[in-house]
């Protein structure tokens, strides 16, 4: 199909449906699919610790060096992004991906699993979140928390159908065979799902919601298109306090969300909690998560990112600490369900914060750059909880210590500020 053929596809789907709403639905898949198995490793973590003979500080460690590993993907996808465009990114990390499971599902011993997983996975999974929300921002400007729910959502979709879907094919084949079949389902969801993404409004002649060809701050390139033309660039960003202090955020929220997925299951399962059950705590936690942020993101919209970014705070504060004492299956549904509202609402909040604040026109880099935080965060929820455990026999330490980095997030987010694009734009 040539341009102007493409274009005159783009033009029909636009008088029956703003075509950035198909940039959700695609986001959304492709996040479900790629974020789910990034989250699933705890559902793997007893297979492995047994296969391997691993202490929980050792496999916990995969995950971190994965989680680290992914820090410096998140900045390379974030320059991709902005350089290649979403299609080809997001099929490359969907071809990676797919390999690195397939890799994994042969490994013979640790150090394979190590090449395998924390290595390629995490080239081909690191940059996705970040990488995909750019490119939604991109096509929204009046209903931007409210798309970003939708497609963040599916990081709560992920996990509720992957943490089951995992755990009934590790019960009934194996935990081998099911790195293979998660690996067919990449190639033959995301790929597909990849074609349909586009840079911004500008490649198909259009605008964001919201922008007319007449409102302020939009850019023209030839007749009828638009190009985000306001933000900072990345080192401007790097220069502000709110960039740091979004670093500290994502970092953070990063560290209690890993804490969470990697040892929930191990939590349960001490707890005399079948697998299969303890990957249903893991499901209510998705439903929840995705209702909050489909919330959140609404409500954003109109109140503004913070009051419910904080709420979400307060409420995964109390969630950590209600986990020390869930020892069946009730009292973690209800950790799930306070977890799950926690999780979505400061995850969409603070996602749609950063084009807020620093604009879209190198919204790639500067998210890939926060991604760093994210990363640092990961691996040490992720470790923090496997070395609390060997020491102590319990994660009660570490659960509490997710509680005060709850509350420490509270206050960062508190402290951010808009006014850098703002006076930016003022100048231009």
């Amino acid at each position: 199909m040539n341009q102007n053929s493409r274009l005159t596809l783009f033009h029909w789907l636009e008088n029956r449906i703003f075509y950035g709403w198909v940039i959700v639905a695609a986001a959304l898949i492709s996040v479900a699919i790629l974020v789910g198995i990034r989250f699933s490793f705890g559902i793997f973590f007893k297979s492995l610790e047994a296969e391997f003979g691993l202490t929980r500080t050792t496999l916990s460690g995969v995950y971190s060096a994965y989680t680290l590993i992914v820090a410096v993907v998140g900045i390379v996808g974030g320059w991709a992004l902005d350089r290649y465009g979403p299609r080809r990114g997001v099929s490359a990390m969907a071809l990676i991906t797919g390999t690195a499971l397939l890799l994994t599902s042969q490994a013979a011993s640790i150090w394979q699993v190590f090449l395998s997983y924390s290595i390629l996975l995490s080239i081909g999974t690191g940059a996705s979140l970040p990488l995909l929300m750019s490119v939604v921002s991109r096509w929204f400007y009046q209903k931007r928390g409210f798309a970003l729910g939708i497609a963040t959502s599916g990081t709560g979709l992920g996990v509720l159908v992957m943490s089951p879907f995992a755990a009934y094919l590790i019960s009934s084949m194996g935990w081998r065979m099911s790195y293979v079949v998660l690996a067919l389902l990449v190639w033959l969801v995301v790929i597909p799902a990849a074609m349909l993404l586009r840079r911004d409004p500008g490649e198909i002649g259009s605008f964001p919601d919201g922008i007319s060809s007449t409102t302020r701050g939009a850019s023209r390139i030839g007749e009828g298109k638009f190009s985000p033309s306001t933000g900072l660039t990345l080192p401007e960003a790097m220069g502000t306090r709110s960039f740091w202090l979004m670093v500290g955020i994502w970092m953070f929220y990063a560290f209690n969300l890993n804490l969470v997925l990697t040892h929930l299951v191990p939590h349960s399962t001490d707890a005399g909690i079948s697998s299969i059950r303890a990957s249903t705590v893991v499901s209510v936690m998705g439903v929840f998560h995705i209702s909050a942020r489909l919330a959140a993101g609404r409500i954003s919209d109109s109140i503004g990112r913070k009051i419910p970014a904080i709420t979400g705070v307060v409420i995964g504060a109390m969630a950590l600490v209600w986990l020390i004492w869930s020892y069946n299956l009730w009292t973690l549904y209800l950790f799930a369900v306070l977890f799950g509202i926690a999780w979505g609402g400061i995850g969409v909040t603070t996602i749609v914060m950063v084009s807020d604040i620093f604009g879209e026109s190198h919204l790639g880099k500067i998210m890939g750059t926060i991604e760093v935080g994210f990363a640092v965060g990961s691996a040490t929820g992720s470790a923090l909880g496997g070395l609390v455990f060997d020491a102590t026999g319990s994660y009660t330490i570490a659960f509490l210590i997710g509680a005060v980095a709850m509350l420490i997030l509270a206050f960062l987010i508190y402290f951010t500020r808009r006014e850098m694009v703002i006076e930016t734009q003022a100048k231009q």
